[in-house]
């Protein structure tokens, strides 16, 4: 087949520009501007339909494979504003190189996946939240934070069933200008595998076992999720100290003195041994879930929880009813065989109750939601949970909304009534506000 000046004038009219002069340069030096299809060359070079050799040349009379010119054909077909003569013309070139086009087609797919291997997403977050303590009879004292964070999570293909992800985080307090040691922190890596009803991670990664109620922070070990309708999740490893504190962390000051003077050490927390296991089913309106995890905790120093051996055992109950496309309700319950001293009955369960209008969705610009909540988490069990209006060793109401001012831009306002569960006087007002630039 040859690249005669003849099939150039051919594409050039199924793109509708047979026609048109121009007067720019002359894109090949062996078409000159006085030959009889330097205009229909011209086009097709303008509209990015041929490109010619790299000496900038166009070679009309060299030999073309069928492959070549189904590459013309494609970019043809690109076109949007063609006529309905010049579509009929693409339409049957389309036919006659049908086998090739579809090759083409394949390779396209096939560079397009390999260029789009490494994915890197990420936000910038905002955080304000303001705390009012009260003692019965005192006045509020007040605490505001100013906190931005920084996050890239990258994910890599490595073939057509396993990636990899990651977490990068820096973050800053603003009131202090004061960094999170100063540097950018690796806070999840693990490799995954997705098959047909069957996931599988390795490294360190969030936990999602019960991830709301008690915690959804990073271990390093392994987990499975499996199954269609019933899903089963198991995972096991170690977990650091800074997650499971078991209400250390939470405790009001006078609570921890207190602990002390009845000759309770609360030691230093090590990492922690882990499994977990949920199942979970959806009936569809209706989605229900059941855990269990077990924690191997480790002191320096002294006991600090009434439990045998130090093994932490918590189990878990859950359920979610949407009632609409609007309205969804949710609530879950857990309780442990842990207890902090001098507060048994108050700290060894947990419990949440929401009622959710709509939803700020990040893509869609003027998208919203609300929620009202009563939360109540005893240290113990919620080790670190996801709300941030109520906070672990504390109980209350709560209410928020979300909103989607701009595409990937979300907005979110918490108010928590809070009272603590080992201190009955003392009680906690708390404001939380958000703003996410996701990238």
């Amino acid at each position: 087949m040859k690249k005669t000046l003849v099939s150039a004038l051919t594409t050039a009219l199924v793109v509708g520009a047979a026609s048109t002069t121009f007067a720019a340069a002359n894109p090949f030096s062996d078409v000159p501007a006085d030959h009889w299809a330097y205009d229909a060359v011209s086009q097709l070079a303008a509209d990015g339909v041929i490109e010619g050799y790299g000496d900038s040349t166009f070679q009309g009379n060299k030999n073309i494979t069928r492959y070549e010119m189904a590459q013309m054909i494609a970019k043809a077909m690109a076109k949007s504003d063609v006529s309905a003569a010049d579509k009929a013309m693409i339409d049957k070139l389309a036919a006659e190189f049908a086998d090739e086009l579809n090759n083409l087609g394949v390779r396209v797919a096939n560079l397009e996946k390999h260029a789009d291997m490494v994915k890197w997403e990420g936000k910038v977050e905002y955080t304000y939240t303001s705390e009012r303590y009260k003692a019965d009879g005192d006045t509020y004292e007040k605490d505001n934070h100013d906190h931005l964070l920084f996050r890239l999570e990258p994910t890599a293909e490595v073939n057509d069933h396993w990636d990899v992800h990651a977490r990068l985080d820096a973050a800053t307090d603003m009131d202090t200008d004061a960094g999170d040691d100063g540097n950018v922190e690796l806070k999840r890596a693990w490799a995954q595998a997705n098959y047909k009803n069957f996931t599988g991670k390795f490294g360190k990664f969030g936990s999602s076992v019960n991830d709301t109620l008690i915690f959804d922070d990073p271990f390093s070990g392994f987990g499975v999720t499996f199954g269609n309708k019933l899903k089963v999740t198991a995972e096991a490893g170690r977990v650091s100290s800074d997650t499971i504190n078991f209400g250390a962390k939470t405790l009001p000051a006078p609570i921890n003195e207190a602990l002390k003077d009845e000759g309770y050490n609360i030691g230093t927390n090590k990492t922690s041994s882990y499994q977990g296991i949920k199942f979970a089913y959806d009936f569809g309106k209706l989605s229900t879930k059941a855990a269990y995890q077990h924690f191997d905790w480790n002191v320096d120093g002294g006991i600090y929880l009434n439990s045998d051996d130090d093994d932490v055992n918590i189990w878990s109950l859950g359920a979610s009813y949407t009632f609409d496309k609007n309205f969804n309700i949710n609530a879950e319950y857990a309780k442990s065989n842990a207890n902090v001293p001098l507060a048994e009955d108050s700290e060894d369960k947990a419990y949440a109750f929401e009622l959710n209008y709509k939803g700020a969705e990040q893509q869609n610009k003027g998208t919203w939601g609300a929620w009202a909540a009563y939360r109540y988490l005893g240290s113990v069990v919620a080790l670190d949970p996801t709300y941030d209006a109520i906070t672990g060793g504390y109980k209350g109401w709560e209410i928020g909304a979300n909103y989607t001012p701009f595409k990937n831009i979300v907005t979110t306002v918490r108010y928590g009534d809070n009272k603590s569960l080992v201190d009955n006087d003392l009680k906690l007002k708390k404001l939380f506000g958000r703003v996410e630039f996701f990238f």
